[in-house]
């Protein structure tokens, strides 16, 4: 086996047998995502793409946590404040790009989505072809707290789920279990966490279909299977405002709950949220919803709430976000408009 550590060891690159290893090296940050290590995945898997001796890719996350908690937005943060343009452009525009690159890589591309696996860390695991959760695993898209969006390709997967569950899913941030990542489509195996090293080994040799069928075990019970009928009934509203009402209006404690998350979210991220997943449902191609995502992104980090968002939660820590505006009834169409406009420096490009 060769073993290759690049960026401070950040990103870990093996090569085990037929299977190159990809593992994410930031545990103490879990595994949180920088600019030098989308660069060094990106290097690898196009290395990997012509080498016959690598016939799969493994992407795993080091540590007892998870897989990825998401991107390094305290980074993006600093450099916006600093009025620094160029760092968020080129992280977006390199993760996407890498996005993409996951969902057509002609190898098997096996992530093992243990764990925490949130925002950029559903955005490198779950454009693979074979996406593995255990016991243990949280997969979710939690950005509308932070005064963002379901980024990554998130809004390409949530509005392709299951009804409604997508737009739940979008709008309250709340993380998923097993069961529900297998319902919602974003994951395809289930694997006990303690045979994982075993599953590895088998890779680094065996043919990914056979391996996989042999240490999957059947999918838990989703929890959110069961409550389709008031999510669908809910969620199918044309406004974030008759979205909550409907719940409101609900019998079950859980539409409640669900009303008192999305409460606490950024105004104007509910809404660039609500039309980014109906938008992504009426696009052909992840590149074509990539695209859009570039948009949104940059609009939210320059006139969302992506700063005050990331201050309250990262910086000053104090929890009591700001957002401007305050209300979603004072979050108009014409602002909300403004985000899917193309950037003065120039569109992503990736659907041509």
């Amino acid at each position: 086996m060769t073993s290759e550590a690049t960026r401070e060891q950040e990103v870990l690159l093996d090569e085990q047998g037929a299977l190159g290893r990809i593992t994410l090296n930031r545990p103490k940050a879990l595994n949180s995502l920088t600019l030098g290590m989308v660069r060094s995945v990106t290097a690898a898997l196009e290395r990997w793409r012509h080498d016959d001796r690598i016939h799969a890719v493994l992407i795993e996350g080091a540590g007892e946590r998870g897989l990825c908690a998401g991107g390094d937005i305290r980074a993006l943060y600093d450099a916006a404040k600093a009025g620094d343009e160029s760092l968020p452009r080129s992280f977006w525009a390199e993760e996407y790009r890498m996005n993409a690159m996951l969902a057509r890589y002609p190898k098997p591309v096996v992530s093992i989505m243990d764990g925490i696996c949130m925002g950029g860390g559903v955005g490198i695991s779950a454009h693979g072809s074979h996406r593995v959760v255990t016991e243990r695993s949280k997969v979710g898209m939690p950005e509308t707290g932070i005064g963002f969006f379901p980024d990554v390709g998130g809004t390409y997967l949530l509005s392709r789920a299951p009804g409604e569950l997508g737009t739940h899913m979008a709008l309250t941030g709340e993380p998923v279990g097993a069961g529900d990542a297998l319902y919602c489509g974003l994951a395809d195996h289930h694997v006990d966490s303690g045979n994982l090293e075993e599953l590895i080994t088998a890779l680094s040799t065996g043919a990914v279909d056979t391996v996989l069928e042999k240490y999957s075990e059947p999918a838990p019970e989703s929890p959110l299977e069961a409550h389709r009928t008031w999510i669908d009934v809910a969620y199918s509203a044309d406004t974030v405002e008759e979205i909550s009402r409907r719940l409101r209006q609900r019998p079950e404690e859980a539409a409640h709950s669900a009303a008192d998350a999305i409460e606490t979210k950024s105004p104007t991220s509910l809404k660039v949220t609500l039309r980014s997943v109906r938008s992504a449902a009426g696009l052909t191609s992840l590149e074509q919803v990539l695209d859009q995502e570039f948009r949104v992104s940059l609009a939210c980090l320059w006139i969302g709430d992506f700063l005050e968002g990331v201050r309250a939660t990262l910086v000053d820590k104090d929890r009591n976000p700001m957002w401007n505006p305050q209300h979603l009834g004072e979050v108009e169409d014409e602002f909300v408009a403004e985000f899917f406009a193309p950037p003065a420096a120039g569109d992503l490009g990736l659907s041509g």
